[in-house]
């Protein structure tokens, strides 16, 4: 501050995670951006949050706090799908566990209004924006108020916040009070009279969401349907201390408001003060982002509720400007990790009615059903890629991000699977599948099992006329709702048909801000309204979790229980189709059959060694 002749700061930003100058992290993004308008920006990562003494290290900013808990909700930072505590961060210098709170949006608020009552205090990121509305924790088991209530802040930023930011910040620099911010899209807030918005649809309250799984569910397919920046409806949600208004989401950038932003200047690191690696830039250090925003509408995933539906691009000159800078870095091998986004292959709208009315209010563009309206080409991407791999220096381009194969095959032409295995694969493509039971998928929201099986098909085919090795590992995912005992039996013998052992394997983590927590929490389909099944007792979770790794000896006794309950004996035995051995018993101990001498000692040695 010294160096650059501030006396003062405007904002104060407080973030949970470590600080990284790079685009790939919301903290420097929005900094950035308030700077480039003439705005001075103080990042205060990860502070002592025992007391307010830290939050008072820049002295008072004169406009007020940004909140924001990082890249990531700070639970499912802390916490596995099973609530175990985790013990790393990967956002944190040495990847040190417990540099944040939990809810750490709520804490921070907090100790900044401690620090200065009167400051204004803003939030936004990941944490908040996907818990804006009254909503389900998974860590609580209950329903939350919307965390603007929880936190105490004045307003809310939800989704990308580029222009949310500035809008603000440009009239409270003019000196209009925070209370009375009101017409920013993106934006939510508090009110005491929901009168002087008659045209708004007001939801479920907090008490009846709070108490009524099918009000909840009404409630969350109300917002979820409303999440477009055309066609959406002001939304009112009544709390226990007044309304919380929800504007309609802001318009997704332009390709050229994208280039100015990724054209910030970015130094790409660490804030230098920083001794040990902070983990989480290895991924994205040399990789670009390409676009925003998915129209893959996967039910598991936040993306829709906060990036939105409608892609947005950045121009070829802004990426291959990015890769050329890249190419200077001393650490820079010659290999960019990564080019594109929330899915690698989307570089354009679903289709063109979107940027004319909105996204369709019930339809999928892509998932379990194709929509006729989607509008297939890999041609610019194709065009990217080639252009990056001419750069000097460049030695390979990867694509790590995640490719729809579904779109993929949608493409009549296959100018981008060539291109894909000739180029782009380093000998393993990850792709999701997510599950291979139709029943499930249709949960899900993700294509049937018979599309992944003609995209292996085609993808082994290509690689042979190209004379190349390459495979695909498959993302697979357990207890999702909808997803039965016999479902995961189903895909523990695709597996052993197919010689995949999978090493880590997904428990469904039922997020804030999505399809599927809905469905888990209440038991209902919001799209139908229908009951589902879920999966929800640790002893049912367990065996769909063990069925998926059937091959490892410390599984065998849950996934004989799983197959004794679904009447699926059959696949207990030493024949080629079964699943798991036999029990075997040694003065009353069940252990595996293994090649060698076993005593009771030895079996109680394997035990404790897991």
């Amino acid at each position: 501050m010294k160096a650059r002749g501030i006396d003062g700061l405007d904002f104060v930003y407080i973030s949970g995670d470590a600080y990284v100058d790079h685009p790939s992290f919301g903290t420097a993004i929005i900094a950035r951006v308030l700077q480039s308008k003439g705005f001075s920006v103080g990042i205060l990562a990860q502070p002592d949050w025992h007391d307010a003494e830290a939050f008072k290290s820049f002295g008072k900013p004169r406009l007020g706090f940004l909140v924001s808990a990082g890249n990531l909700d700070s639970m499912v930072d802390h916490y596995t799908a099973a609530k175990r505590r985790r013990n790393d961060d990967a956002y944190t210098p040495g990847g040190m566990a417990g540099k944040r709170p939990d809810r750490a949006v709520i804490v921070y608020s907090n100790r900044c209004r401690e620090a200065y009552p009167h400051v204004p205090v803003l939030i936004g990121g990941i944490e908040a924006s996907l818990r804006r509305f009254a909503h389900y924790d998974y860590w609580d088991d209950r329903v939350r108020h919307s965390i603007l209530y929880d936190a105490g802040a004045d307003l809310l930023m939800y989704g990308m916040g580029e222009r949310s930011i500035i809008e603000i910040a440009e009239q409270l620099d003019a000196g209009v009070p925070v209370h009375e911010i009101r017409d920013v899209a993106g934006t939510c807030f508090r009110i005491n009279d929901p009168s002087a918005y008659p045209d708004a649809i007001m939801l479920p309250s907090y008490n009846e969401v709070a108490s009524d799984k099918r009000k909840y569910a009404e409630a969350f397919k109300t917002q979820f349907e409303e999440q477009d920046a055309i066609r959406g409806h002001r939304l009112i949600q009544p709390h226990e201390k007044g309304f919380l208004v929800q504007n309609p989401p802001q318009p997704p950038l332009s390709t050229a408001e994208m280039d100015a932003v990724y054209a910030l200047p970015f130094t790409r690191r660490p804030h230098p003060s920083y001794r040990e690696k902070i983990p989480a830039i290895d991924e994205v250090k040399f990789s670009i982002t390409s676009c925003r925003g998915c129209f893959g509408g996967c039910n598991f995933c936040a993306l829709t509720f906060h990036q939105g539906r409608v892609i947005s691009a950045r121009s070829h000159e802004s990426i291959l400007r990015e890769a050329q800078e890249m190419t200077k870095d001393p650490d820079f091998k010659g290999f960019i990790h990564d080019v594109g986004g929330p899915t690698a292959n989307f570089r354009q709208p679903a289709c063109k009615k979107q940027l004319k009315s909105g996204v369709c209010k019930n339809r999928s563009c892509i998932g379990y059903e194709r929509c006729p309206n989607l509008e297939v080409s890999h041609d610019d991407y194709v065009s990217l890629l080639k252009k990056l791999r001419g750069i000097p220096g460049v030695k390979k381009v990867f694509i790590r991000s995640g490719v729809r194969f579904d779109y993929l095959l949608y493409d009549k032409s296959d100018a981008f699977l060539r291109e894909l295995c000739a180029h782009h694969v380093s000998g393993q493509l990850k792709v999701a599948p997510e599950h291979i039971a139709d029943s499930t998928l249709y949960y899900m929201n993700k294509t049937p099992h018979a599309l992944y099986e003609e995209f292996i098909r085609r993808y082994a085919r290509m690689n042979e006329r190209l004379n190349k090795k390459q495979f695909v590992v498959p993302y697979l995912m357990s207890s999702h709702p909808g997803c039965t005992l016999s479902d995961a039996i189903e895909l523990a013998l695709y597996l052993k048909r197919i010689g995949h052992r999978p090493q880590q394997v997904q428990d469904f983590y039922p997020t804030p801000g999505t399809v599927s927590t809905c469905m888990y929490y209440t038991g209902l389909d919001p799209r139908t309204m229908q009951p589902v099944f879920v999966p929800k007792s640790p002893q049912e979770k367990a065996m769909q979790r063990a069925l998926m790794q059937f091959f490892l000896p410390a599984n065998f006794h849950t996934v004989r229980k799983a197959l004794k309950l679904a009447n699926r004996e059959d696949l207990i035995g030493t024949g080629k189709n079964a699943l798991v051995p036999p029990e075997r018993t040694v003065e009353g101990t069940e252990f595996p059959k293994k090649k060698g001498k076993q005593t009771k000692k030895s079996v109680d040695k394997r035990r404790r060694n897991g």
